[in-house]
């Protein structure tokens, strides 16, 4: 799996706006200039800044508010809403979670804590969906606007990553339908995410994180997030460059599951969130991403067009149920995944990191 390229040291985001492929009439030189840029970012970084996603800032404004007062309720009232690790939805409390276990690697837990909603089998009730793959929602009664607000962002964050998919499909000559048959009822997840710490203060284990190591798991991510240092990905100098959104925009980077269709020409970039500090003292943070992951029974394998006889193809065929429920188990039930050792061969070669 690939790694994203630095050049004298440094790791740049390219900032591409997307407005131009909004628009009905926009012109076939338009897309494919958009196209062309993502295809470059996806092959030298695997991040992107998006701006012209056509968001409103209410709705982005309703959204944290939101958010903002349900993590401030107590751990009690919080708690009522834990599902258990095998039901990626409602709270997840801090420390309960180790990221990098997904890549089979043994870490300290996370500091983060977590409230996760996603797309559900009673979403698609011609497709009789499992509700293991696709579980109802939970919705915490004290914030008596959290559905709606934070349903408004799931909608919103969902059409900027579907755009995503066609652009994709453009960029890797399959057509800007050639990827959205993998995902018309794709499982989408919104991970709301709280870095509050009980303390500024507070005394962390050695080598603890806000978020552990890992890679993303489908096909796209839309992250929105605080302009407060913690986000750092890993190049290819095997050190860890920060990264900060722009203001207004998205950060949206690619998952396993595209780089696999891809045959690693576009990159699952490693990334994790350190404790976020300012000026050496634990700060506050949020983010919310958008996990664009794909059908259930899509069949990742290397899509014929980045596929040759100078680069055969490196992945066996898998579908996302069984690349999805491996990577989980890690994650979440902390179950080492033995089948990340690409990924995982990666991080180990990140400066100060151990073999252990």
């Amino acid at each position: 799996m690939s790694t994203a390229h630095t050049v004298d040291g440094l790791l740049e985001i390219p900032t591409i706006d997307v407005s131009a492929y909004r628009t009905v009439n926009s012109t076939a030189h338009q897309r494919d200039s958009i196209a062309n840029e993502v295809d470059r970012a996806a092959r030298t970084v695997g991040f992107m800044q998006i701006i012209g996603h056509g968001i409103p800032e209410a709705t982005l404004t309703g959204f944290t508010s939101a958010t903002d007062a349900f993590f401030a309720l107590d751990g009690e009232a919080k708690s009522a809403y834990r599902c258990p690790p095998s039901v990626n939805r409602g709270y997840t409390p801090p420390k309960s979670e180790a990221l990098a276990n997904s890549l089979g690697i043994i870490s300290a837990a996370d500091l983060f804590e977590a409230f996760n909603i996603g797309s559900q089998a009673s979403d698609h009730p011609d497709l009789a969906l499992s509700a293991a793959d696709y579980p109802e929602n939970v919705w915490p009664g004290e914030v008596a606007d959290f559905a709606s607000a934070v349903g408004d962002w799931f909608d919103a964050a969902g059409r900027v990553a579907r755009l995503m998919v066609r652009i994709f499909g453009r960029a890797l000559g399959v057509g800007e339908d050639g990827l959205t048959g993998y995902t018309d009822h794709s499982v989408d997840l919104l991970r709301m995410i709280n870095y509050r710490l009980p303390s500024a203060d507070i005394e962390l284990e050695p080598d603890q994180l806000g978020m552990g190591a890992h890679t993303d798991y489908g096909i796209v991510t839309v992250l929105w997030a605080d302009a407060v240092p913690g986000l750092e990905i890993l190049g290819a100098d095997a050190t860890w460059h920060p990264v900060q959104p722009s203001p207004g925009a998205l950060l949206v980077n690619l998952g396993d599951a595209l780089a696999r269709w891809t045959n690693d020409r576009w990159i699952s970039t490693m990334h994790r969130v350190a404790a976020p500090r300012v000026n050496g003292t634990l700060v506050p943070r949020r983010s919310a991403a958008y996990f664009h992951d794909g059908n259930i029974d899509a069949v990742i394998a290397p899509l014929p067009t980045c596929v040759s006889s100078d680069r055969p193809a490196l992945y066996e065929p898998v579908t996302i149920q069984e690349h999805l429920r491996a990577k989980l188990a890690g994650s979440r039930s902390r179950v080492l995944n033995p089948s990340a050792d690409r990924e995982a061969a990666r991080l180990h070669t990140a400066a100060g990191l151990s073999s252990g």
